[in-house]
């Protein structure tokens, strides 16, 4: 079992498909050419920090650089710098020499309101997202663990970015490296951390990443914290290439919701491996959908995971036959995919649908303040 478990591993994971940053169409039958990042745009909102920056340099009554250089005659003169000076300065950078500048602003405003609230307003994010929009990820990476900023980036978005950022070039060491910097710092997880957490730790499949990701599990269960289907899927899928199969289906029977094409696709590897390969072509044989419209949501299977499951078959040719009917029927019906496990799991969700005000239908009168009975008495 454990030659045909390691033979499995090399057929399923011996492809990570590389994709390009600057692509930016969503690929709706075509993962592959999917972002490789994983934070949707919701997270990230690049677009309308871009958006802020053009409204700010339209309100402004002197040049870009005029205000650069009142705001570094207020460094040298070491006077007091305001929160809108800091503010504005962010949203007026346009390249990394001004990204320097605005570090120095950061530092010394931090250094005069380390002891005082910031109310509301938080620059982590800001100063994240304009390292983000000019590829500045070493940078982002140095401030969020500087321990001389410790308190400025007080929140969570701050290292998610930077962490999808070094995600994004494959610089997972580092990534995992912010990630214990925030934990080190006291800083609560939200959902995304942990999804990002565990794709670290699934692209770097070393018994150190095994071992942060199944802490970072067991504590997060223990608090009661949320934890996406996501992240679930890249732990399952860790403990896979771990060949801890048992651990693997722990962590898969804790995802509440199993329908999607990612969570079969690894139940189906989950019960291969274990053994329950009577199991397994059930759920196959369920899966198969035939005669039915094109909208109506198939599921699809990997080639991959079907030739890790094949493999375990070999020692009985008549479970293999039954799954080789199976398999046709898959394929016939168009439930067969090219797309690997990999593929499946490092994608960039599509995040929440834009708000439309046309659909919104009013239930209180703009004029009297009073509920509106029927939606044709709205004005």
């Amino acid at each position: 079992m454990a030659v045909i478990v390691t033979r499995g591993f090399s057929v399923l994971f011996q492809n990570v498909r590389s994709c390009t940053f600057l692509h930016q169409h969503r690929a709706r039958d075509c993962w592959r050419c999917a972002k490789r990042y994983l934070l949707s745009d919701n997270v990230v909102r690049l677009l309308e920090f871009q958006q802020k920056k053009v409204a700010i340099a339209n309100q402004m009554y002197i040049s870009r650089d005029q205000y650069f250089n009142n705001i570094k005659e207020k460094l040298k003169r070491n006077e007091l710098i305001l929160k809108d000076d800091l503010k504005m300065l962010l949203h007026l950078c346009q390249m990394p020499a001004d990204v320097e500048v605005a570090k120095d602003i950061i530092y010394r405003y931090h250094a005069e309101n380390k002891n005082t609230a910031f109310g509301e307003f938080k620059f982590g994010p800001v100063f994240v997202r304009l390292c983000y929009e000019l590829g500045l990820e070493e940078t982002a990476e140095e401030v969020v663990k500087d321990q001389n900023l410790k308190g400025f980036f007080c929140d969570a978005t701050s290292f998610n970015i930077v962490m999808d950022m070094l995600f994004m070039k494959e610089s997972y060491e580092r990534a995992l490296g912010v990630l214990l910097e925030m934990k080190n710092q006291g800083i609560k997880f939200s959902k995304d951390t942990y999804t990002l957490a565990f794709a670290v730790c699934y692209k770097l499949n070393t018994d150190e990443a095994y071992r942060i990701c199944i802490m970072l599990l067991e504590e997060s269960l223990t608090r009661g914290d949320f934890i996406p289907r996501h992240a679930f899927c890249f732990a399952v899928a860790l403990a896979i290439k771990q060949n801890d199969v048992e651990k693997a289906r722990s962590i898969y029977s804790h995802i509440m919701h199993t329908d999607s094409k990612i969570c079969l696709n690894l139940h189906v590897l989950v019960l291969a491996l274990s053994g329950s390969q009577h199991n397994l072509l059930s759920l196959l044989e369920k899966a198969v959908v035939n005669n039915v419209p094109k909208f109506v949501k198939k599921v699809d299977f990997s080639q991959e995971v079907l030739a890790v499951v094949r493999e375990t078959l070999d020692n009985n040719p008549e479970l293999q036959s039954q799954f080789g009917d199976v398999c046709e029927t898959l394929q016939k019906s168009g439930q067969i995919t090219a797309l690997s496990l990999n593929d499946m799991l490092c994608h960039t969700p599509n995040g929440k649908k834009p708000f439309n005000p046309l659909l919104d239908t009013r239930k209180v009168s703009r004029r009297t303040f009073k509920p509106l009975r029927s939606a044709l008495l709205s004005e």
